[in-house]
């Protein structure tokens, strides 16, 4: 099928950038998103033309590395899925696609689609790890975990850190990141030592680096690849508050 793509082009965070228009003729429904990217960047190069730089890794959904703005929607129109599984049988024969990277202060441009998430490391750094032992595992049984509490840790857990829900959220907030992160080890046990450092510093992180307030629109979970409910943003608040007042 044929396409026209609209990517944003920009050489380093300080220069303003601007849309750059490609078209292809031979596009396979069968490809996904980053295959069909690929494939242009071997035509500008056969034609002696500057390639554009984006980000890849795993092509897996697990690492959140390929995060790119589609269309207006963070990883395309497909729900639920990283834009490393987006196939282009999303999309129709002359359709016009456009391509910009995640827009947030805390997430500069470094050079075209790809843009610095190290701020999500530091916010890790800050609090989401919790005081073990090093060395062989422990007893599974020796700290019993209730089913509905492990669920819900994990079901937090599996956030891969991509920044979905900053490239999502009008005021480019981090919450449902750090909820996530807070989540998985508020309902457990081992993560009780750090809970009130924890989750405290990690606010303070979000706020030091740029990140907006929660806007409470929900357009995270919405966008979320893996799907991180809201629900964990509530238990970040109480964790918050419990924290401030004991």
């Amino acid at each position: 099928m044929k396409i026209t793509l609209k990517i944003w082009r920009q050489e380093s965070a300080q220069d303003k950038g601007g849309f750059v228009t490609y078209k292809m003729d031979d596009v396979s429904t069968e490809m996904t998103f980053p295959e069909m990217l690929d494939s242009l960047n071997e035509d500008l190069i056969k034609r002696n033309e500057v390639p554009f730089a984006f980000d890849s890794d795993c092509r897996e959904g697990i690492c959140g590395m390929c995060g790119l703005y589609i269309n207006g929607r963070p990883n395309g129109p497909q729900e639920g899925v990283t834009t490393c599984q987006l196939n282009m049988s999303m999309f129709k024969d002359g359709d016009t696609i456009t391509i910009e990277p995640w827009r947030a202060k805390a997430f500069p441009v470094i050079k075209d689609l790809v843009v610095d998430r190290t701020a999500l490391d530091k916010l890790i750094q800050a609090g989401g790890f919790i005081s073990a032992k090093t060395g062989a595992a422990p007893e599974a049984n020796a700290i019993p975990v209730s089913k509905e509490e492990s669920d819900i840790a994990f079901d937090a857990g599996v956030c891969i850190g991509c920044g979905t829900c900053v490239a999502s959220c009008k005021n480019a907030s981090a919450m449902l990141f750090i909820s996530a992160k807070v989540s998985q080890f508020a309902v457990l046990p081992q993560g009780r030592v750090e809970a009130k450092e924890r989750v405290q510093t990690m606010v303070a992180q979000m706020d030091a680096l740029g990140f907006g307030n929660c806007t409470n629109t929900g357009a995270c979970e919405a966008e979320c690849p893996k799907e991180i409910k809201l629900s964990n943003i509530a238990r970040m608040n109480r964790e918050f508050y419990k924290a401030k007042i004991s």
